[in-house]
């Protein structure tokens, strides 16, 4: 509806039942984010870490290069 109010709750409604979904397998959802948020850190600082330039003056590309790369590395690839 274009509406930011009705989106706030709709994506409300989403992450409930996604906290739901994660009940139901036997997942701690908190712990789950968690596990998400120290991913994307550690994959954000690598990014940072080594890009040959200031970080607002990268490309998109440039990051994803970066990005897929870390992700690699912590997959052990």
């Amino acid at each position: 509806s274009g509406s930011k109010d009705r989106a706030t709750e709709e994506l409300g409604d989403l992450l409930f039942a996604v906290v739901n979904v994660a009940r139901k397998m036997k997942i701690e959802p908190e712990l789950a984010l968690r596990g998400t948020i120290e991913r994307f850190s550690s994959r954000f600082a690598y990014v940072e870490r080594n890009l040959d330039k200031d970080l607002a003056s990268a490309t998109l590309e440039e990051m994803d290069v970066l990005w897929e790369k870390a992700k690699s590395l912590a997959d052990g690839a």
